[in-house]
């Protein structure tokens, strides 16, 4: 609650003759309030790598949400002989590929689709995982078994070979088989990881309340044990996010993605079909990489900003060096 300043309100002089002006009455009732921040965005933009990386992401997607404004769509599938193999320049620039299309349009329009799944890939696995790993754990017996086994026998399958077997022998390869293809066989690892901890939060002393209590077990699962683990489901989403986009990127670099759709993958496979990289065409591979490992960067720096902020240790780590810090500047002086 912001503080109220005194409120100074000027009264009429009583000697004044009647019907004389009177000023106006100037009241200030507070302090103008600041937007209001979520308090795990405030938390994480108080950490360094955290911040940087929440800045980059942000840029990424920026990009890709406003490509309509700089390039169209067809500029990055086009088929232009006289526009073929440009380098970049103020006309193009990222170049242009050896059919004539704009790498820049490829990069920006491919951060639309390559953020998108891999944003909605991590949130279905992280649902599942959620959902499993913690009831499981809550539930403990043969619900914990089995949830268990199933995550053990998803755990051991590799992941890219099951994942080029799948999308090999099917007769479409749209962006939401890609994404279930994608959630399905990335959920188990963090399924692994969130039962772990639910597993030493269902004997706290607020679980056996609410017990006593008598609340539902969907009331403790959903209400209690989740809330208080909603640092390491953020992390669990995040993780998912960018090895979705790193296998999606993988799967269309074999060829095995939506190639008519521009993606970065999909512009890393036709720059090593076309030999771009042999012929001296250096900037229709390299910028998308770039664009690729910038963005799972960003997304690496944002989840270990998130460990070092719901980590206790870590925090302690960095305050002790901060301390140190203060001290030899103390002593320099």
């Amino acid at each position: 609650m912001s503080r109220l300043q005194p409120t100074l309100i000027d009264l009429p002089d009583p000697e004044a003759p009647f019907g004389a002006e009177i000023a106006p009455v100037t009241v200030t009732i507070g302090r103008r309030r600041r937007p209001i921040i979520p308090g795990w965005l405030r938390m994480l933009m108080s950490n360094p790598k955290g911040r940087v990386g929440v800045f980059i992401f942000t840029s990424m997607v920026m990009l890709g949400v406003l490509a309509p404004l700089f390039v169209s769509a067809s500029s990055a599938v086009d088929f232009s002989l006289l526009d073929a193999r440009q380098a970049p320049s103020l006309h193009h620039l990222f170049g242009t590929t050896d059919q004539g299309s704009d790498v820049f349009a490829q990069v920006a329009w491919g951060a639309r689709r390559s953020l998108l799944l891999g944003a909605a890939a991590g949130a279905l696995a992280t649902v599942i995982a959620t959902t499993l790993g913690v009831f499981a754990a809550y539930a403990g017996g043969l619900v914990d078994d089995g949830v268990n086994l199933i995550t053990n026998v998803f755990f051991v399958i590799p992941t890219i070979p099951l994942l080029v077997d799948i999308t090999a022998y099917l007769h479409t390869r749209s962006m939401l088989v890609m994404i279930v293809v994608i959630a399905a066989t990335l959920w188990a690892f963090e399924a692994r990881i969130l039962r772990g901890q639910a597993l030493t939060l269902r004997n706290r002393d607020f679980i056996a309340a609410s017990k006593v209590a008598g609340e539902s077990r969907r009331r403790i699962v959903f209400g209690e044990l989740m809330p208080n683990m909603i640092s390491r489901i953020a992390a669990a989403f995040v993780l998912v996010f960018y090895v979705a986009i790193l296998v999606d990127a993988g799967l269309e670099f074999l060829g095995l993605g939506e190639m008519d759709k521009p993606s970065w993958g999909v512009a890393l496979y036709w720059a090593t079909v076309n030999s771009s990289v042999l012929q001296g065409e250096w900037w229709s591979f390299v910028f998308p990489g770039l664009a690729i490992g910038i963005t799972v960067l960003s997304l690496t720096l944002i989840l270990a900003g998130i460990d070092e902020i719901s980590n206790p240790r870590l925090r302690t780590i960095r305050g002790s060096r901060r301390s140190v810090r203060r001290r030899l500047a103390r002593s320099s002086k």
